[in-house]
């Protein structure tokens, strides 16, 4: 795939609409900005975006990523494909950003009660505070991890290897929070020894 080609055929494009970089990143709900690194082929447009900008310019997906027409006609099957492929795309990128931000609060939150813990009560003997401070610790850990996990898009191979894994789901479960109650413990003793 030659970005660059791919760059000077959105130019052209652009271009027989007789449009302006800014008019035509407004129809997509873009910056002009991202409009230039395409036609200059530092950068490519979403996935998301390729149905859009295909049907906008009467064009076929697999025309945009050879960076050259085919022919005079859209191939309305393929973009039917790609328009599904897109809207899933879409969909499963909305997923990720609304798992992250709720795992990001939930994270937020943990730290929040055990910094209040901590400064209230530094030195508590109290078992039931101690268990809140881990849990705390916990919840930060593991909103972290899962957050690093879907970001890197390692989440989509561990679902893979998932449905391949004859293990019962139960003790996966069990397993994972064995591990982050591990983690949770691991950071509270060098987090003591740090603190001293």
């Amino acid at each position: 795939m030659d970005q660059h080609k791919i760059g000077v055929f959105l130019k052209e494009l652009r271009k027989e609409k007789n449009l302006t970089q800014e008019q035509f990143a407004q129809q997509l709900n873009v910056s002009g900005r991202t409009v230039s690194r395409w036609e200059t082929g530092t950068n490519m447009p979403d996935i998301s975006l390729l149905a859009e900008i295909a049907s906008f310019y009467n064009v076929s997906i697999p025309e945009i990523i050879d960076g050259e027409r085919k022919n005079g006609e859209m191939n309305g099957e393929i973009n039917t494909v790609a328009d599904k492929m897109s809207e899933y795309a879409a969909a499963e990128k909305e997923e990720m950003i609304k798992s992250v931000r709720i795992h990001s609060l939930m994270g937020s939150a943990g730290l929040a009660v055990l910094f209040i813990l901590e400064t209230a009560l530094p030195e508590t003997q109290n078992g039931l505070i101690n268990l809140i401070k881990i849990y705390c610790m916990t919840l930060a850990a593991v909103s972290l991890f899962i957050i690093a996990v879907q970001s890197t898009g390692m989440l989509n191979r561990i679902r893979r290897r998932d449905r391949e894994s004859t293990m019962p789901k139960p003790v996966l479960y069990v397993a994972g929070a064995a591990a982050a109650f591990a983690a949770a413990w691991l950071i509270s003793f060098l987090l003591k020894l740090i603190t001293g």
